[in-house]
């Protein structure tokens, strides 16, 4: 299969994609892109359950009136943010 990439803005991408992963070639590039989204594609299929229990759940605390306020949110999730590092 031969693949022609005519956008400027794709071509600066792959060629970008080539040097990030040390690629040698557009095929190369691709088939590591390949390989990551059907990793994460099977990582959120494996998850996905547990992913909807969460939602719901933060749905149902936000109809509780259990959300964070729009103005202290950037201060929460600093504060997460640092307790994690």
């Amino acid at each position: 299969m031969h693949i022609e990439i005519l956008d400027p803005a794709v071509e600066a991408r792959m060629q970008k994609q080539m040097a990030v992963t040390g690629a040698a070639s557009a095929g190369e590039a691709l088939l590591h892109l390949l390989d990551t989204q059907e990793e994460q594609d099977r990582w959120l299929h494996d998850h996905r359950d547990a992913i909807r229990m969460k939602i719901r759940r933060g749905l149902e605390q936000l109809d509780r009136g259990e959300g964070i306020p729009e103005d202290e949110l950037d201060r929460y999730l600093a504060k997460l943010k640092a307790r994690s590092a």
